[in-house]
């Protein structure tokens, strides 16, 4: 039951994510890579999507885990706003971001439960 409520989440994750605006206001982004990811779908699509699967993992994990969650998450932002306007670091950032998401997906909730 655990797998399939995950995987019915993931899919309306999906469809959502294409609706839906940068997981920050783009009326008040003042960072090139903010004012880059709000003038490009895929990366908008990307922040949005990265966003919803950090805070199901950050409900996942047990109190411990979330500030060394919040901590990786800080270091990744500078990370994804040193590349300001570059379109192609700011792809390969969130692409690695959601990979790393994604191995803790399988690891954490779907191996083990969010128990």
């Amino acid at each position: 039951m655990t797998r399939l409520s995950i995987g019915f989440c993931i899919l309306v994750l999906g469809i959502y994510s294409q609706a839906q605006a940068a997981s920050f206001s783009c009326e008040k982004a003042h960072l090139k890579a903010e004012k880059t990811i709000c003038q490009r779908r895929s990366l908008n699509d990307a922040d949005v999507k990265m966003a919803t699967i950090y805070q199901i993992i950050l409900h996942a994990l047990p109190m411990g885990g979330c500030d060394q969650q919040k901590e990786i998450q800080w270091q990744w932002l500078k990370s994804r706003n040193a590349c300001g306007a570059n379109v192609p670091c700011l792809s390969k950032a969130y692409q690695q971001r959601q990979q790393q998401l994604d191995t803790m997906i399988q690891q954490r909730i779907l191996n083990h439960g969010p128990f």
